[in-house]
């Protein structure tokens, strides 16, 4: 049995190792930006100092070089700025990437577990919030760290007890906000909770604009975006709320700090062991060292907060043992004693069927039978099953999902195209030769439709293919699976949109077709059509 991949959740670290070099790159302006900051402070003791004596040559010259000082600054930022939004658009790509690459690693039943809004709400609301509440607060955070370095090696040039007042300093303002990390990450969690939720409500209410409006139910619609919209602020009010205790409780602590620091400045100056221009120059440093120590107190908090926005990437760190190899269909796909439960509700039960290569099968019976199921079944979509499928001999739950896949193309009643042409949406990126693309149209009944479009195979098919009526989208959809060439196909329901006429065209070029082994589910067969099948099964009655 085929072993599934070992996951791991990943942190914002994981990222910033990723793209350490570009993040280092990144931080050397800040860092710059942090020491030529403390330096201005020093040199502004020298201008104070400069007035107490009356030096006004000196008084000048310390003037020009403070001015360069920060002229430089101004240089530096801009380039930071640039620095971080780069690194900022890679790890929000890379984080994107992780995000695709974990949907694709589900089966069908883990996709289909959650809503679309779901999915869609981690690709942008979920981004969103990572560099609110990560990738720039990081930055801040290394901003401000490096903001206390400089600050305590400046304090130290003035007086050591400075230095030792600016660790004590630093311990308690690391102590503090971790009073709140587990109330932060909780309130953290139900934002990313609530927020998907909200998303999913927000796409069902504009996919039923449609039926709201036909029924006059315009005030539906209305209620529920506000509700939505209510769901969605009202856990990001109270992170909100616990925020601003936090950050009040932390900025109390820090104003007592600073005010503790300035007054040892204060007096070192007046005991004589700092010039008196040191006394501007402390309180300065002490001000960027509290208000640096404070907001990254408050940037701790913000990091527990992300915390549940990367718990839903999952990582493939170990690649699963290799399958039994699949090759192309050579006999037969054996069905024994197949068993399949939605909940307590048992839809397939001790089935057994044989589908020969290049056979015609038709599987009918009434709504609710199974006949659906049974083709999901055969897909590798509904792994949870009894009995035994095999290909060849080969188990199916011993076969990679993918291998299962360039086996079989799948045509269901409801079509998806995607926002493409119609060209696009049957190759799907591959390259097909003309008359490969030809016999594709006209296999499926397509080729008469083109000839009324002005741009042919390039027509746009609009979202949801809404450009296209029922049948035309399920035109599309037959000349996919025919191109793409795979040896079994599966039709559930594949040309209930079309009319008598190319409904029999299509089914019987599938018909005709002697390397295909086609199975299709019908509510309805012809007696005419049932005698063109290779067997006909009723999943209540049996053969027919």
């Amino acid at each position: 049995m085929k072993k599934d991949n070992k996951k791991t959740a990943v942190t914002m670290t994981h990222y910033l190792i990723k793209f350490k070099g570009s993040v280092l790159l990144a931080l050397l302006p800040l860092l710059i930006i942090c020491g030529l900051q403390a330096v201005s402070s020093l040199i502004t003791a020298e201008v104070f100092q400069r007035v107490f004596e009356g030096d006004m040559a000196g008084l000048m010259r310390w003037m020009l070089i403070l001015a360069g000082a920060w002229f430089l600054i101004i240089t530096v930022s801009s380039l930071n700025e640039m620095l971080q939004g780069r690194v900022i658009r890679k790890l929000n790509n890379a984080v994107r990437a992780d995000v695709a690459a974990t949907l694709l690693h589900m089966n069908h039943s883990q996709y289909h577990s959650a809503a679309t809004g779901e999915y869609l709400s981690r690709f942008t609301n979920d981004v969103n919030q990572m560099e609110t509440l990560a990738w720039k607060p990081f930055f801040q955070f290394a901003g401000a760290a490096g903001t206390s370095v400089f600050c305590v090696i400046a304090l130290l040039t003035l007086h050591w007890s400075l230095l030792l007042a600016a660790l004590v300093t630093t311990v308690v303002m690391v102590f503090v906000p971790q009073l709140f990390h587990n109330r932060m990450e909780k309130l953290g969690d139900v934002c990313a909770r609530e927020q998907a939720a909200a998303t999913s409500v927000f796409k069902d209410l504009l996919s039923g604009w449609d039926v709201l409006q036909s029924f006059g139910r315009k005030k539906r619609f209305l209620q529920g975006t506000s509700q939505a919209s209510d769901q969605i602020e009202k856990p990001k009010f109270r992170l909100s709320c616990v925020k601003g205790f936090a950050g009040a409780g932390v900025s109390c602590v820090n104003v007592i700090c600073q005010m503790l620091i300035t007054g040892l400045v204060g007096m070192l100056a007046i005991w004589g062991y700092t010039q008196v221009g040191s006394l501007a120059a402390g309180g300065n440093l002490c001000g960027m060292l509290s208000n640096s120590l404070g907001s990254m107190a408050g940037l701790l908090l913000s990091f527990a907060s992300a915390g549940p926005y990367f718990e839903k990437i999952a990582l493939q760190v170990e690649e699963a043992e290799p399958g039994a190899d699949l090759s192309r269909l050579g006999s037969a796909i054996t069905v024994e004693h197949l068993c399949f439960r939605y909940g307590e509700r048992a839809v397939v039960q001790d089935l057994s069927l044989r589908f020969k290569k290049g056979g015609k099968y038709a599987i009918t019976g009434p709504s609710g039978c199974g006949k659906s199921t049974l083709l999901k079944l055969l897909l590798g979509w509904l792994p949870d099953y009894g009995g035994t499928i095999c290909f060849d001999g080969i188990n199916a739950k011993d076969v990679a999902p993918e291998q299962l896949q360039t086996q079989m193309s799948y045509i269901g009643q409801n079509v998806f195209l995607f926002k493409t042409t119609i060209r696009d949406n049957i190759t799907l990126g591959e390259t097909f030769t003309d008359a490969q693309m030809e016999k594709a149209l006209r296999d499926s009944a397509l080729m008469g439709d083109l000839t009324s479009m002005q741009d042919g195979l390039d027509t746009i098919v609009g979202e949801e293919g809404g450009n296209l009526s029922g049948g035309q989208r399920q035109r599309v959809a037959i000349a996919r699976a025919l191109i793409h060439d795979r040896s079994i196909l599966l039709v559930d329901e594949g040309t209930s949109a079309l009319d008598r006429e190319n409904a029999d065209i299509v089914e019987k070029s599938l018909l005709a077709n002697p390397e295909l082994t086609l199975i299709l589910v019908s509510h309805h067969l012809t007696q005419e059509r049932k005698r063109q099948f290779t067997w006909v099964y009723d999943l209540q009655r049996g053969y027919l």
